[in-house]
């Protein structure tokens, strides 16, 4: 697969609100590890209301009846579910673009060619510090830093491009540039940070995210990584990257918070949200089919309207480039459209 510089694999543009470009879908909340920072919560064994296998096919046909998004097949750890191969061929088949995002642990040889078999054109792999000791730290299980490269190893080897995610706090920021070193010299195809959302078993780390100066410090060397790294650079739950890259001239086909925009995020139970950590359900395709969630919830139809985003947000000339995380917003606040709580940036609207 041809990969080049700041490209992502189905990367959703700044186009019209409501076209459907990419699906975060929860198969499961099973997990080998107890990440301190998971968004879900997940445990040790499947939870009772799992959609199975035949519900998660019709899923997969209601998704492909209106648009063609690039699926992300996510967790929990998604290799514990034995019909993710099936899954991931189906979606394929009916013309998705099938990403993977396992831990890497479970990751073997025989794992990494079945998902490519499957039609798995990239899969993510986190690792958050730049050696076992931060990793581990995060992950919670020892031995999870060298499951991980013995994971991406096995990837190499089936010909499975992969990048590397780092979920980034007030632990490990100092680390960064070593951790974007390592997926270099790994061979990583990308590498794409994620800002800390306290949501999920995340809400026992309040006050490790970074303070909103640090956080506009860490995205301005992000974004001189954007323009020199010799592999993609993207930005996730961190809006004001694509703010900060517009202030600077750098032309990007993507743009910040998508949630309810051009991504969803659809839970092991069928619960459908703006995105995983942005916990205000819109629906269940047990219910209704998804399409219709997708084009009429009102959650998302608010979400689509800048104009209803409030306080600085709202008056903000970048509000259509960023949005501010409505994750971030909402779990601060209770109110979806409420201003980024960890924005450094002052409109010129309120100047």
């Amino acid at each position: 697969m041809e990969t080049k510089p700041n490209e992502s694999v189905g990367a959703p543009g700044s186009g019209k609100p409501g076209v459907l470009r990419m699906v975060a879908w929860e198969l499961t909340r099973a997990c080998n590890l107890a990440c301190r920072h998971c968004r879900a919560a997940a445990i040790d064994t499947p939870p009772p209301g799992e959609l199975d296998t035949e519900q998660c096919l019709k899923l997969v046909d209601d998704i492909a009846s209106f648009a063609k998004p690039v699926l992300i097949l996510t967790g929990g750890e998604p290799l514990l579910r034995p019909d993710v191969y099936d899954i991931a061929r189906h979606a394929t088949e009916v013309g998705l673009r099938a990403v993977c995002a396992p831990n890497g642990t479970l990751l073997d040889d025989e794992a990494a060619e079945r998902l490519v078999d499957a039609g798995i054109q990239r899969i993510s792999i986190s690792v958050d510090g730049r050696d076992a000791v931060s990793h581990d730290d995060l992950r919670a299980v020892p031995g999870a830093f060298e499951g991980a490269m013995r994971g991406i190893e096995a990837a190499k080897r089936a010909n499975l491009p992969f990048q590397l995610n780092t979920t980034v706090t007030t632990n490990n920021a100092h680390e960064l540039p070593e951790i974007h070193q390592l997926a270099i010299r790994l061979g990583a195809v990308a590498h794409h940070i994620f800002l800390l959302v306290p949501t999920g078993r995340a809400a026992d780390m309040r006050g490790q995210e970074l303070d909103a100066l640090r956080y506009e410090e860490t995205l301005g060397w992000l974004a001189d990584r954007y323009v020199d790294s010799p592999i993609e650079i993207r930005a996730t739950c961190a809006p004001h990257f694509y703010r900060i890259l517009r202030q600077r001239g750098i032309p990007t086909r993507s743009k910040g918070c998508l949630g309810g925009q051009s991504f969803c995020f659809i839970s092991h139970r069928g619960d459908v949200q703006p995105c995983g950590y942005f916990d205000l359900q819109c629906g269940n395709v047990l219910e209704r089919p998804f399409s219709e969630i997708w084009n009429d919830a009102p959650l998302f139809l608010q979400l689509r309207d800048h104009a209803s985003y409030g306080g600085k947000c709202g008056l903000c000339e970048y509000v259509r480039v960023c949005g501010g995380c409505r994750a971030r917003g909402y779990e601060a606040t209770g109110d979806p459209v409420a201003p980024e709580p960890l924005c450094a940036y002052m409109p010129g609207k309120c100047r």
